[in-house]
């Protein structure tokens, strides 16, 4: 790998993604979110995925929502698969007032943004299209569990036992042939007339799904005289069905079950200084919280007093408890275990670290990646185009070469069940919903199906210094006066300026200022100088405190300073100086410690193939340094926010595909470049959930190699699935036009693949 030695021009990468962000988001990357939040409904037969015209999931009827637009939600229980969302889509276009809508199939949540002045009409047009919309507030945290497909067994029971009997009448003879029709439509009408319903309505709208395909095979055998396979095809349809729908509800639920992790109750300290156990939902910020040994902790906090250790995993996805006393940060939906403690409330329940994973979840369940935008370009002509070929079937041979109508039309009618593209279309989103949760289990928050796939083609991994491959948290280490007149000021002077700041760096000189009982004293005109350092005015005297690159850009560098600066850089220090417009008064030394996880995630990310740069604002000694301890390939210091960015254009010309690993504003720039964005530590950082590309909620870095071998199985198991559904389909095919194929083959090849690719989806779940 050439790694550039200096910043590079920019240059143009055109990112192929294609998911709506509403976020303020500054990626040069095409990000096109889309949205989603999760459901919920009313019992129904369950549903499966089959479309010939998948729509993507946020539909623009307009350029820009009006400012006065409002965002309803539906719970639509019967939408769970893109003819649904075609037939909505088709149908809302129409209503005026009806600006943008937003789906989530896996979830079954329909987000319209509108100005109506309310939603009986949008409730009313989905109606007609024989599914139900239950209006969702905005603060219905219930919208994130999305409940099992709910479907009464014994008229499935019944039909199949009809059905059977009609096949041991026929085919004995022990009845006459009127029996064998009664049982064979009793077994139809038992179980078929939910697909015979939803099939004329996606007739009506001209849309050829399952459901459509279905009820034409089904009255096709009916008319030539093939009743009781006409039952049996419809039962094992049914069956079928169901299996997969009680399968995807494993996928839809994984996410939403994290929601449970948060208990409904919490024990809150009164006005009048009693403790009630009151609902999460009603405790207020700042409020007072006690939680036991043992017990779920409620809502996001501080701890006020007390000390226990926290297991923490459903959110950092940590394996060891992490230990909490008067300061720290807790979480909801994490395990108090061993001390009381007692907390200031922080967030309020629907606005917690937890809530926010999970609405970030489903969000990215809602984008489609580059897999699933080939599989919906693909059925969109595959199945028209079978159709076609199916009616060829039925009327060409018999009219031209006087071939026998039956067994030419039931030909076409095996074809009908094989055309839908039900296993094609399932296997892309049950496949990322299934990797988007194993990864947040793992405490891995990714923003979208985009970056899941993306994340295997990574060849090259940059990442910042501080609090990225080192705890962040530096100690003083040196301190030498330069002007004598300051022996007994300096320390406080930087102290004061160190306070202000929020650099690592600076908080050290602070901390130890504060260690030695000094007095802050207030610091006037304060100003933060992006990658130099800060200045500001103590009793009416300009001072900076600032790093090399600040001293030169001041003209203030001289060569015996020069020669002590290289020597504690070159112990991996980092060096800052207290400079008036005289010249240099003080110099402070500050080390930081690796992470042992740091070299660990550095040699796992080698053994995958990727090279690793380090892109930091320190000095080139102390990046070295850092660098060797860890295993980094090459290191570059000294380097402002812009060059940072540079060095990822500088990779991006050489034909690299970048990643950039960061947890400070000063990364902004880089990260959003990146072909993929990792927020550090993003764990009660509202921005890094909100604008990172994939966010580690923790420090560990060894989440990053995990996130690649996930991307990469993702990968695989998506290629398997398209491989399955695709290769069983063209067997099939074969053995259709070799007149080989029966009704109840075409059904085990249509629903058992569409099963075998759900399963083989659902894998990523158990890594």
């Amino acid at each position: 790998m050439n790694l550039p030695t200096q910043p590079q021009h920019r240059h143009d990468h055109d990112h192929d993604h294609d998911h709506d962000h509403d976020h303020d988001h500054d990626h040069d990357h095409d990000h096109d979110h889309e949205h989603a939040e999760s459901n919920h409904g009313h019992a129904h037969q369950a549903d499966t995925c089959c479309s010939a015209q998948p729509a993507p999931a946020q539909v623009r009827f307009t350029e820009r929502a009006s400012s006065d637009a409002q965002l309803s939600r539906f719970r639509i229980e019967a939408m769970d698969c893109p003819t649904e969302q075609t037939l909505i889509q088709d149908k809302l276009a129409k209503l005026p007032g009806v600006e943008q809508l937003e789906f989530n199939l896996i979830n079954r949540i329909l987000g319209v943004r509108h100005t109506l002045a309310g939603t009986a009409a949008i409730e009313s047009v989905i109606a007609s299209l024989g599914m139900h919309a239950e209006p969702l507030a905005d603060s219905d945290d219930s919208a994130a569990v999305s409940p099992a497909s709910r479907t009464r067994w014994w008229p499935l029971a019944l039909s199949g036992i009809a059905a059977l009997a009609a096949e041991l009448v026929h085919f004995s003879g022990a009845g006459p042939e009127w029996l064998v029709a009664l049982l064979a439509l009793a077994a139809i009408l038992g179980c078929g007339l939910g697909t015979y319903k939803k099939g004329w309505i996606a007739l009506k709208n001209r849309n050829l799904n399952i459901n459509a395909l279905m009820s034409i095979a089904v009255t096709g055998a009916v008319l030539i005289g093939q009743w009781p396979e006409a039952a049996m095809v419809m039962v094992l349809f049914s069956v079928a069905e169901l299996i997969e729908a009680r399968s995807l509800d494993r996928a839809r639920n994984a996410i939403g079950g994290l929601m449970q992790l948060s208990p409904d109750r919490a024990t809150v300290q009164q006005a009048d200084g009693q403790w009630r156990e009151v609902d999460v939902r009603e405790v207020a910020l700042e409020a007072r919280v006690r939680v036991k040994p043992g017990e779920r902790i409620g809502l996001d906090g501080q701890v006020l007093s007390g000390q226990s250790s926290v297991d923490q995993a459903p959110i950092t996805g940590e394996s060891l408890p992490v230990e909490k006393g008067v300061g720290d940060a807790l979480f909801a939906g994490t395990i108090n275990q061993a001390g009381a403690l007692e907390y200031r409330v922080t967030a309020l329940a629907g606005q917690s670290t937890l809530a926010r994973i999970i609405k970030a979840v489903e969000q990215a369940q809602g984008s489609r990646a580059p897999t699933q935008r080939f599989v919906d370009r693909f059925s969109r002509v595959y199945t028209p185009v079978v159709f076609a070929l199916a009616l060829a079937i039925a009327v060409l041979p018999p009219l031209f070469t006087g071939a026998a109508w039956f067994d030419w039309v039931y030909r076409a009618l095996v074809l009908l069940v094989v055309a839908c593209p039900c296993a094609l279309v399932i296997s892309t989103p049950v496949t990322i919903v299934s990797g988007l949760a194993a990864a947040a289990r793992k405490g891995i928050l990714i923003k979208g199906g985009v970056y899941l796939e993306g994340g295997r083609t990574l060849d090259v991994l940059a990442l910042d210094k501080t609090g990225t491959l080192t705890h962040g948290k530096p100690v003083q280490t040196d301190f030498q006066v330069l002007d004598p007149a300051f022996e007994h000021q300096a320390q406080a002077l930087a102290a004061s300026l160190g306070a202000r700041s929020d650099h690592p760096v600076s908080r050290a000189i602070a901390q130890f200022g504060a260690q030695q009982g000094l007095a802050v004293q207030d610091v006037a005109q304060f100003e933060a100088l992006g990658g130099r350092g800060v200045r500001g005015e103590i009793g009416g005297r300009r001072y900076h405190l600032g790093n090399h690159r600040l001293v030169e850009e001041l003209g203030l560098c001289s060569p015996a300073l020069e020669a002590t600066l290289d020597g504690l850089e070159r112990q991996g220090k980092t060096v800052v100086l207290l400079l008036d417009e005289r010249g240099p008064l003080a110099l402070f030394a500050v080390a930081d410690t690796v992470k042992p996880s740091s070299r660990e995630a550095i040699a796992e990310l080698h053994a995958l193939g990727i090279k690793t740069l380090m892109l930091t604002g320190d000095n080139p000694h102390t990046a070295e340094a850092i660098a060797a301890q860890v295993g980094i390939d090459r290191a570059e210091g000294n380097l402002l926010p812009e060059d940072k960015l540079k060095a990822i254009e500088g990779l991006y010309a050489q034909g690299h595909r970048v990643g950039m690993v960061g947890d400070g504003i000063n990364d902004a720039p880089a990260l959003a470049r990146a072909e993929i964005g990792f927020a550090m530590a993003a764990a009660g950082s509202d921005s890094a959930i909100e604008t990172a590309d994939v966010a580690l909620m923790d420090d560990d870095l060894r989440k990053i190699p995990a996130f690649v071998r996930l991307s990469r199985q993702a990968r695989a198991i998506l290629v398997q699935n398209i491989v399955l559904a695709l290769g069983i389909k063209a067997i099939f095919l074969a053995i259709t036009f070799a007149g080989l194929a029966t009704l109840w083959m075409a059904v085990f090849a249509d629903m058992g693949v569409s099963l075998l690719v759900v399963f083989n989806g659902l894998r990523l779940l158990r890594k």
